[in-house]
């Protein structure tokens, strides 16, 4: 070689150990991943005096303190070789204090952590097969420190025979080990790894053009990874979509993370250059998990836009210890929600009747959330920590994450709204062109205010928009907003005809509403799951924790309950309901007589159809 190009070679390696010095550096050994065991090494750098380490609590995407610390086991703070006493903060739970000896320039943490609710998700991140590895997991840095200026290098040893798939730009792979690029704390911790022995890697770009975009798929058998020619165009199609609903990118290639278990816990997590997606393990071979959860993946790619480029300014913090302010969770998450199902329609992942029977269980839910009384919509998305993890008993009354729902009803509301305000010349996509638009790029943050968002509306269709949402999310009501509904051409109605979403609720997860009819939900084994105040159960005396024994002095099935509701509306006599409380039994007499009650949307044919262009695909 010559002299040159080893003076040059030198001084790149100079260059890249001192960066690497300077850099948090994550070793990750994930072979015990099978028995749900992550173990970390982090080195960081120090200097001599006090240190505070905090371990990333405010975690992205869960809009709350969701960091798992109590999943931290067996940790080791070392220095030259050395054990450093750590003591953690007596207030901030995810703070740890050391102090570092003179002459020491780095300090080496080492710990166990267990996998549980590791993704936002309840079950574990890992089976025998597979695993799921959110790097906030694995991770101490500085706590005072912004994440952005936090230089990290991240690598990880892998299963034996294992496949991976994530957006961290990968530096080596040998065997067992990959290496990572160098990137920012806010980077790793935004690019989520998945992997398993069973492995494929899906592309959805065709032609080879950019910017490049995969389904990285793992399962706990290697049958479940085969996808239909169908579903994969469907899926193609949702890039083209999406491409042409925002007219811009914001991140250098997407990869759609998906994993497929019956065993670890399920959730969909957005970032900016992939989401994190888990379904049942049959979702691509079975027709009724497949349309559960067809809008997963839509979903959280639309959050790339809406959510991790275009973000509140209360959720846009410093680092990962900083609280967030969730007032604005309705645009976050209700936009999302709306667009992510019209995508999904606009892709051909759902037909538009599953579309309108997916919206029509949205409106029916919504409405029976009698807490809308007392609870403004805002308050729901200010109080995300403390209601995202809360069972469903007193639901109905307390409220829930209504800002999901709720807000993609409030959304189709503006949809409609700007095509009634431009005769159907202007609409949320437009919207969307100018919010979550140009110029394509890397990912970034740009901020957003309530003012903002009224702003721009004001820029596609001049309006009091302030006053529009203002009424729709400050304030308390009697009924769910379905003025989308109605003004884009249809109308909500209940029957005996069952929703075809309700019937795979019940499928899978045992969930029987009958909150339109008797005012309760009940789950397997007749557990009444919630009750609904001002609902002729309730007024009955059932409340939610108890169980439903018998129907008519009948033993309680899903199907003798469906034939009393019916009986019930024939004969106009009330239905008696056995019912244990605890080690108490006790029958109560239900005044209930107009029968089942279905959700579905019914056609107005005096209105013209927007929801139906709503739903028409923009590309070929």
């Amino acid at each position: 070689m010559p002299v040159r190009l080893v003076s040059l070679f030198l001084l790149l390696v100079s260059f890249v150990s001192s960066v690497s010095a300077q850099s948090l550096r994550v070793r990750v050994d994930l072979t015990d991943a099978p028995r749900n065991f992550f173990h970390s090494v982090v080195t960081i750098p120090a200097a001599a005096g006090p240190l505070t380490l905090a371990y990333p609590k405010w975690i992205p995407g869960n809009h709350r303190p969701s960091g798992p610390i109590a999943n931290l086991t067996g940790l080791h703070i070392r220095a030259n070789g050395q054990e450093i006493p750590w003591e953690r903060d007596r207030i901030e739970m995810y703070s740890f204090h050391v102090n570092v000896p003179p002459g020491v320039k780095e300090v080496e943490a080492s710990f166990d952590v267990t996998t549980t609710d590791s993704a936002g998700a309840g079950g574990n991140a890992a089976t025998s097969n597979l695993l799921d590895l959110n790097w906030n997991q694995v991770v101490l840095y500085p706590a005072d420190a912004a994440s952005d200026a936090v230089p990290c290098v991240a690598s990880v040893r892998l299963p034996a025979g294992w496949k991976f798939g994530t957006a961290l730009p990968v530096a080596r792979v040998a065997g067992q080990d990959v290496d990572f690029q160098s990137v920012s704390l806010t980077t790793l911790v935004d690019s989520p790894l998945i992997a398993g022995e069973h492995y494929r890697q899906i592309e959805l770009t065709p032609g080879g053009d950019q910017p490049l975009h995969v389904i990285d798929v793992v399962a706990d058998a290697e049958a479940d990874l085969a996808i239909t020619p169908d579903d994969l165009g469907q899926y193609r199609k949702l890039v083209a979509e999406a491409q042409d609903l925002f007219g811009a990118h914001h991140y250098r290639e997407y990869h759609f993370l998906y994993t497929l278990t019956d065993v670890a816990g399920h959730h969909g997590v957005e970032h900016h250059e992939s989401s994190d997606n888990s379904s049942e393990e049959r979702v691509f071979l079975d027709p009724n998990e497949k349309m559960m959860d067809a809008s997963l993946l839509p979903h959280e790619f639309t959050h790339s836009w809406n959510g991790k480029y275009r973000r509140p300014a209360g959720l846009a913090t410093r680092n990962y210890q900083e609280p967030m302010i969730g007032e604005l969770l309705w645009v976050y998450e209700g936009l999302t929600e709306y667009l992510g199902d019209v995508l999904t329609a606009r892709s051909g992942l759902w037909t538009p009747d599953q579309y309108r029977d997916a919206l029509a269980m949205t409106a029916a839910g919504m409405e029976a959330h009698v807490g809308r009384t007392w609870r403004p919509l805002e308050d729901t998305a200010v109080s995300v920590q403390t209601l995202r993890m809360l069972g469903s008993e007193w639901q109905d009354w307390r409220r829930g994450l209504d800002y999901y729902p709720e807000g993609e009803l409030i959304w189709l509301d503006v949809d409609t709204k700007l095509r009634e305000l431009s005769s159907n010349h202007k609409s949320i996509d437009d919207f969307c062109h100018a919010f979550h638009g140009a110029p394509s790029g890397p990912p970034k943050v740009v901020p957003y205010t309530f003012q903002d968002v009224v702003n721009t509306l004001n820029q596609v269709a001049p309006y009091d928009w302030a006053s529009f949402l203002n009424d729709r999310v400050k304030k308390t009501a009697a009924h769910a907003p379905l003025g989308g509904i109605e003004r884009g051409g249809w109308e909500v109605v209940y029957d005996a005809k069952p929703n075809p979403f309700q019937a795979a609720l019940e499928s899978r997860y045992k969930f029987y509403s009958y909150s339109p009819s008797l005012g309760f939900v009940l789950g397997d084994h007749g557990k009444i799951l919630d009750a609904a105040p001002g609902t002729p159960a309730f007024q009955a005396g059932i409340g939610p924790g108890m169980i439903l024994i018998a129907v008519n002095t009948r033993k309680y099935t899903p199907g003798i309950l469906n034939a009393a509701l019916r009986e019930a509306h024939e004969s106009h006599k009330p239905m008696e309901l056995l019912v244990e409380n605890g080690q108490f039994y006790k029958t109560y007499s239900v005044p209930y007589f107009d029968g089942e009650k279905h959700p579905h949307l019914h056609r107005v044919e005096s209105q013209p159809d927007w929801l139906g262009d709503i739903l028409k695909p923009h590309t070929n």
